[in-house]
């Protein structure tokens, strides 16, 4: 019987090491194709990044998403890394539903789920060996609890002398459910010793502001330990980053108060202190972030909160939800009481979002496709004798560069006509209270008949606009479906 599993595994691995010498690999990174994809999904785990050449976030992605497969190989991982060219697979990306790029999925015997860890090389790694491994890791003694916390900026250790109780299966249960927080456990003596905690005890451990908080609520109530590590796990004042831009994003807090200043003028020191004992007082209720205005990495956030040069330092509100609202304060002081007035009257509900709006271009009617901004957009897109349709636009954007001939083409089919207009707004530099937006391009139909907007959503090509603009829009009743470009953090954001 040992001999008949033997030759089992053993061919196994032979099959195994034949499909690999099948398929072309790139610097550790399987490139797939509709051709060999069934073929990649015999693997267990298959971690999958969907991605267009031209793509910004792709171009930055793709040296750590090599570490990260060279790094699991070198280990003898059985979790392959595959890229896939949605622009020359798109059936593929179709049967996903990619939408933006860079999109990752995670295949588990063929079943997909969406990839929510970082972007850097040891991020993609510590999530994979997280969702294939044990939820925490076994800590022996109290060497092996200090080398773990020492192995990361923060970590969560569960002291429980019985790791079967019902305590330790909730805290395994939450260390399951969290793919950004490292887990350890141990029912070490010397560990709770040493860092002196009794059994049943949760501390949280960080390199960073007071080094350590002691977990001292329930231990069956996992929201609870959820929002205590959410709030003590990142520092009091964390600084903008392309690491750091997940968690600050994609966390429980969606309150935060941006100060942007370059870390290198006279004024920075000052500024961060009196900055400070504002995060101090709000914790846990708001995250308080520095940009660095220094940093070229930092260059497209500046431009999203439309900052001129002679702004800065200054500070922002934002409430991440369905729609990103910015708070502008009228002061230029960052003084304390100023600050701490600003977010008090944030919370008390007593601010308006501030929306960006470029001036009204003199020429912005002459071509067939009218030029929107803020301060005429109702005048024109709400115009009851006329219909309009509108492309919601970044200057950067990829895919409304490729969209950009066959709307001024459209525009020009329609520069005569009674009753529609085309029109396009760069939504990088205005925004809209009623409109939201939140992928590029967005194409919206504004209906003079019905008063309805209709989300288009339709192919991007001439004829599939002509075919839309030429039939019956929707009833009043009906609901359009979701733009085509709604996901963040992708490319065309």
């Amino acid at each position: 019987m040992k001999l008949i599993v033997g030759v089992l595994s053993l061919f196994l691995v032979v099959c195994v090491a034949e499909l690999d010498s099948k398929i072309k690999v790139e610097e550790g990174v399987y490139v797939g194709s509709k051709d060999n994809w069934d073929e990649l999904l015999k693997n267990e785990y298959v971690l999958a990044e969907f991605y267009a050449p031209w793509c910004g976030h792709c171009k930055a992605l793709a040296p750590e998403y090599a570490k990260a497969a060279e790094s699991l190989a070198a280990e003898n991982s059985e979790i392959k890394l595959v890229k896939i060219d949605a622009t020359e697979e798109p059936d593929l990306a179709k049967k996903f539903e990619v939408r933006g790029y860079p999109t990752i999925k995670f295949f588990v015997k063929g079943e997909v789920s969406d990839y929510s860890g970082g972007r850097k090389a040891d991020d993609i790694v510590d999530w994979l060996k997280k969702k294939t491994g044990p939820p925490a890791t076994d800590l022996a003694d109290d060497e092996a609890t200090e080398k773990f916390i020492d192995s990361a900026d923060y970590v969560v250790v569960g002291f429980f002398k019985d790791s079967e109780s019902e305590k330790a299966k909730t805290f395994l249960d939450l260390a399951r459910s969290d793919d950004e927080t490292k887990y350890g456990i141990t029912s070490s003596e010397s560990a709770m010793k040493k860092y002196e905690v009794k059994d049943n005890s949760i501390v949280l451990f960080k390199n960073f502001d007071e080094k350590r908080n002691d977990y001292t609520g329930s231990l069956t109530d996992k929201d609870a330990m959820k929002k205590f590590i959410n709030a003590n796990s990142l520092p009091i004042i964390s600084e903008f980053s392309e690491k750091t831009a997940p968690r600050l994003f994609s966390g429980e807090i969606k309150s935060h108060l941006l100060l942007f200043i370059n870390k290198k003028s006279d004024s920075y020191e000052s500024v961060y202190a009196e900055f400070k004992k504002v995060a101090e007082g709000h914790r846990g209720k708001m995250l308080f972030v520095i940009v660095d205005d220094g940093e070229e990495s930092n260059k497209r956030v500046i431009e999203f909160f439309a900052l001129e040069k002679g702004e800065v330092p200054t500070v922002r509100i934002v409430s991440i939800g369905e729609d990103m609202k910015k708070y502008k304060p009228a002061f230029t002081d960052l003084k304390y009481e100023e600050m701490n007035e600003f977010v008090k009257k944030y919370f008390d509900g007593k601010l308006k979002p501030h929306l960006k709006s470029e001036d009204i271009p003199e020429d912005w009617d002459k071509n067939p496709v009218k030029v929107l901004v803020s301060k005429n957009f109702e005048a024109v897109a709400m115009d009851k004798s006329k219909s309009v349709f509108v492309e919601f636009y970044a200057p950067w954007c990829g895919h409304c560069k490729s969209l950009a001939p066959i709307w001024d083409q459209l525009g020009e089919k329609y520069q005569d006509h009674p009753d529609i207009i085309i029109a396009k707004m760069d939504s990088t530099a205005n925004e809209l209270e009623t409109v939201s937006v939140k992928g590029f391009p967005t194409i919206k139909f504004f209906s003079k008949t019905t008063n309805q907007i209709i989300d288009y959503d339709g192919e991007r090509e001439f004829d599939a606009f002509v075919d839309f603009l030429e039939g019956a829009p929707p009833a009043p009743d009906s609901k359009a479906p979701p733009s085509p470009e709604p996901k963040k953090d992708k490319e065309e954001l």
